[in-house]
């Protein structure tokens, strides 16, 4: 048996759960029955060796091969249960302000067209945004990412898509790579130029868009300040023709393409993303059965979001028929101030359960395995050697009580890239 150095050694665990997939199981998104299987090693231990993993197994075997280096670093799970660190596949967590206001107004029934018509909605966040100073919202996006690390959460997508000019988007995306310095949630960067019409474009989308595709799109690409472009395509915001030109712009320039789909009505935007080959598409509340069997031909990630049916009192998207159909489901909060103030991914684990009818084997995989593909991040969301060393350790003593105990599994360690950066359900400084 060939041994091997590491610089951590986690230990004492109640088990492991690895999320590693079955042998046989295609390359890709797992679906179907794969999304049942989450490889639990009972009395588990994982080691690893700069910021990546060297061993996974049952404790005595992995300490049996394991060299331990000068200075490394052992944790005691004291009988609680690893994860892979989970992934939040879809936020909007850079802004500025709230929206108490429009939730009053949602109470009484105002519908959310209505709202973003009188200027309120995402063009309301915009003013927002726009006013606030960098600085400000490093901080804000700072401390978003502390809480959700302290949910277990160590990497988080992030959109734009609050600043609808150049400049401002510029400013929103040169925030996030400054924030993704400065602590250790990574941040996978999209840029969401097409979230809303601005206001100086009123009445003009197609105007809008084509300065996206001539102005913005280009030096994205060229200052490499994004992984993604996402596009809102919904009734009311951007159509599919609109969408289609914006994403197949953003391709030929090398980045990759997510979208918004089908939340509001069933325009085709799940067969769109089929089309396009794109990571994902997302919400999907009112999809249809046409575009989830070209999704699932096609690999494309089903990203819901089960936290903004329930602020917005909407019908779930059908999770147990998407799975049927062969799609890849992964969850995400959708953390934005206006349609879901929620930041627990944990919670939207237990929302996914109770609202959508999934099972707890499948909403794990949707936070890790198939969260990591829905983010480009195939070395992530599985704790297999060779893999980077993100691992979160819940203190319960076994992974179905993460989404029954709805946002309420106290989480006690997380180690990222190799380094602890939680103690004992507290945040270090300095990792």
């Amino acid at each position: 048996m060939r041994r091997v150095k590491a610089d951590l050694l986690v230990m004492g665990a109640s088990q492991v759960v690895t999320v590693a997939p079955p042998p046989g199981t295609p390359a890709g998104p797992r679906s179907g029955k794969a999304m049942r299987e989450v490889g639990v090693i009972p009395g588990g231990a994982v080691a690893a060796r700069a910021g990546r993993i060297v061993a996974v197994g049952e404790e005595t075997e992995v300490r049996g091969r394991v060299d331990l280096e000068p200075g490394a670093r052992v944790v005691d799970a004291e009988g609680g249960t690893v994860l892979p660190g989970l992934i939040d596949p879809h936020t909007h967590a850079l802004f500025a302000g709230w929206r108490a206001d429009e939730f009053r107004l949602r109470l009484r029934g105002v519908p959310y067209l209505e709202i973003l018509a009188a200027g309120g909605g995402i063009l309301s966040t915009v003013r927002a945004t726009r006013a606030a100073s960098a600085g400000e919202l490093a901080r804000l996006l700072e401390g978003r990412l502390a809480a959700m690390l302290l949910c277990g959460v160590t990497t988080v997508e992030v959109k734009s898509g609050y600043g609808l000019s150049w400049p401002e988007e510029h400013k929103l995306l040169s925030v996030m790579a400054q924030v993704a310095r400065s602590q250790p949630v990574e941040i996978v960067p999209t840029f969401l130029g097409a979230h809303a019409v601005p206001e100086e474009y009123k009445g003009n989308a197609d105007g809008y868009v084509e300065h996206i595709v001539r102005v913005m799109l280009p030096e994205v690409a060229r200052q490499g300040l994004a992984r993604f472009v996402d596009v809102f395509c919904d009734e009311g915001v951007f159509d599919l023709d609109q969408t289609r030109h914006l994403l197949s712009a953003a391709r030929k320039l090398g980045l990759g393409v997510r979208l918004h789909a089908d939340e509001l009505a069933s325009l085709g935007g799940a067969e769109l993303a089929a089309e396009l080959g794109a990571a994902s598409a997302d919400h999907l509340l009112r999809s249809r059965p046409e575009g989830w069997r070209r999704m699932a031909q096609a690999g494309v990630v089903a990203v819901l979001l089960p936290g903004t049916a329930l602020f917005l009192g909407k019908p779930y998207a059908p999770a147990r028929d998407m799975i049927g159909a062969g799609v890849a489901v992964a969850l995400a909060t959708d953390f934005n101030p206006g349609t879901c103030p929620i930041a627990s991914l944990p919670l939207v684990m237990g929302l996914a359960c109770v609202g959508m009818g999934m099972e707890p084997e499948e909403v794990v995989v949707a936070v890790t395995a198939n969260a990591a593909l829905a983010v480009g991040r195939p070395d992530l969301g599985t704790l297999e050697v060779g893999k980077q060393a993100d691992l979160v350790i819940f203190g319960v003593p076994g992974y179905e009580h993460i989404p029954y105990r709805m946002g309420g599994a106290p989480v006690s360690w997380v180690v990222k890239k190799g380094k602890v950066v939680v103690e004992r359900g507290r945040l270090l400084e300095s990792p």
